[in-house]
């Protein structure tokens, strides 16, 4: 076995799932169900994350009690996190609705109450590669049971990503719906877009009247062992590109804990109504981007490799407006030509077919949606 502990902790997360969640949770589902009692939850971060701020906001406003449960779990000793998992199991045995972004084991431990809904609004738009049931490197081979079996709603960016979401959550169309992305009605808000430009050159005044290229690729691997490809390349184009040019470097948050190379302080999703260019990979990030009609460049060395191993849901070389390079020494150029040559025509067909339900409305379709189920 190439990673003994790795395995050990799966183990553990299937006893505690298993074995001590559903007692927790059937000992306060005695309860009645509190119709006022919205639960967001994550595992990935301290804080609720930006996926969630808009639909927390509109479900307060709707008159909704809200309970966070925000921890990053790989962070915690044993007591903690136990100590987590409770309080979540208690409030979704109560809970109206439970609303989610990304797996969430708790979530999964046992056979929720018919009457409390799960809404799992996922961190990323479109659909590019294979993730889920259908990559091997996200639910590892020695899990059993199903991490996403109590979702009652998947929110997706448009109709052409209903399939491949219902094919990687392991289920059926009818509980995928292509409502948009929530997060996103942020990027039609001038006034949020305006404060992003002025606080980042607030606090980045010296790259005023430079073109701004943000290189941000997805991590190689699983969240636990993660790498990245193309640093050195990305280093020498700022070189390359002299001082009219600015390269942020912004990695994915499980690889820049181990890599620490990012050069920004500032939220990826702050960034992309500052920035003139985009440098990804295989990123999600891409969809979002997309919805500002600006170029991007996709910068992956190990292209080939990484398409037969990983496997997509969409075709590179026809449904990308973007340039596609593999070789460092063609960088530059693409960076340049992208810049002033953008495919305006294909930037608007892509954004509409992957993207199309992302209008600026999504909070509000979304939480009448939920309000129906």
């Amino acid at each position: 076995m190439k990673n003994p502990s790795f395995a050990v902790k799966q183990y553990g997360k299937m006893a505690v799932q298993r074995g001590i969640l559903p007692v927790v949770y059937n000992r306060y589902r005695r309860r009645p169900i509190d119709e006022k009692l919205v639960v967001f939850a994550d595992s990935h971060n301290d804080t609720l994350p930006f996926h969630m701020t808009l639909m927390r906001q509109e479900m307060a406003r709707r008159g909704y009690r809200i309970s966070e449960c925000t921890a990053n779990f790989g962070k915690l000793g044993v007591s903690d996190l136990m100590r987590e998992m409770t309080r979540f199991m208690e409030l979704y045995a109560q809970a109206k609705y439970v609303i989610l972004c990304d797996y969430y084991l708790p979530a999964a431990s046992c056979d929720k109450r018919p009457e409390t809904k799960v809404l799992q609004l996922w961190h990323a738009g479109g659909c590019l590669k294979k993730f889920g049931c259908d990559a091997v490197e996200d639910i590892p081979p020695m899990y059993r049971g199903s991490v996403t079996k109590n979702f009652d709603l998947v929110t997706v960016s448009a109709p052409k990503c209903v399939p491949a979401f219902a094919s990687a959550l392991g289920l059926p169309e009818q509980r995928v719906e292509p409502l948009g992305i929530s997060r996103t009605d942020s990027f039609f808000d001038d006034t949020f877009c305006q404060d992003c430009r002025e606080s980042f050159y607030r606090r980045y005044p010296h790259l005023q009247g430079k073109k701004l290229i943000l290189w941000a690729p997805t991590f190689r691997g699983n969240a636990g062992n993660p790498t990245i490809v193309g640093r050195e390349a990305v280093e020498h184009l700022q070189k390359q590109l002299g001082e009219d040019y600015h390269v942020l470097i912004k990695l994915h948050p499980h690889a820049d804990g181990k890599a620490g190379v990012s050069n920004c302080e500032i939220s990826t999703h702050r960034l992309l109504p500052v920035i003139d260019l985009l440098i990804t990979d295989f990123s999600s990030i891409l969809f979002d981007y997309s919805l500002f009609n600006k170029p991007a460049v996709l910068y992956a060395p190990d292209y080939d490799e990484y398409v037969r191993g990983r496997g997509f849901y969409m075709n590179f070389e026809t449904d990308l407006p973007y340039p596609i390079v593999k070789s460092e020494r063609n960088l530059c150029n693409a960076v340049r030509q992208a810049l002033f040559y953008p495919d305006t025509e294909g930037l608007e067909r892509f954004r509409q077919t992957f993207m199309g339900s992302c209008d600026g409305q999504a909070t509000k379709r979304i939480a009448d949606r939920i309000e129906s189920l």
